[in-house]
């Protein structure tokens, strides 16, 4: 499937995505070279362009914004597969990364409203919350897990994300990359 035509689908008519999201065969690699690295790119471009005037903070910001980006997702789906079956859910580590992947979706487009003043911030904090609305339809579907259950499975995989990008950016900020602002970018979201 063309990426445009996912991006579509995953904002626009999530509840028939998720569905062909899930039938589609794919590997810890391909999901990664197909979607996360490249949409994962978004926001730390864009932040690199915001900080021109200062190439060097700018470029140690994005590469750490990037290995947030990277590495939260990973541990993200990590978390996702290791609480469901708490939920009622299945263990199956590429459809939880499936499912934080393009859940993460809406966050990253946001990130592109980032270049306009004032507005950009609100626009990337709809696109979270959108994303976290397309975690919680995705949470049946990949996760099988129950429906009843959905919303807290969701609250609590937020919850490990939120903290999750803390850590990294705390970390990165630390070894000199970033500028320890991890919990914004929300390990990915």
């Amino acid at each position: 499937m063309a990426m445009m035509d996912r991006i579509k689908g995953m904002l626009l008519a999530p509840r028939a995505e998720w569905p062909k999201v899930a039938a589609e065969p794919a590997t810890v690699q391909s999901i990664y070279t197909g979607w996360i690295m490249l949409l994962g790119l978004i926001g730390p471009v864009i932040a690199l362009a915001l900080m021109a005037s200062a190439p060097a903070v700018g470029i140690t910001f994005a590469v750490g914004e990037y290995v947030n980006t990277l590495v939260g997702v990973a541990i993200a789906a990590l978390i996702a597969d290791v609480i469901a079956p708490s939920f009622g859910g299945t263990r199956d580590y590429v459809a939880s990364l499936k499912l934080v992947a393009y859940a993460a979706t809406a966050a990253w487009i946001a990130s592109i409203a980032l270049i306009i003043p004032i507005l950009g911030p609100l626009v990337m904090l709809a696109g979270a919350i959108y994303s976290v609305y397309l975690l919680y339809l995705g949470v049946p579907v990949l996760k099988k897990a129950t429906p009843d259950k959905a919303a807290l499975y969701t609250i609590v995989l937020v919850i490990s994300i939120i903290v999750i990008g803390y850590l990294i950016g705390r970390v990165l900020a630390a070894i000199g990359f970033g500028m320890g602002m991890g919990a914004q970018r929300l390990g990915g979201f």
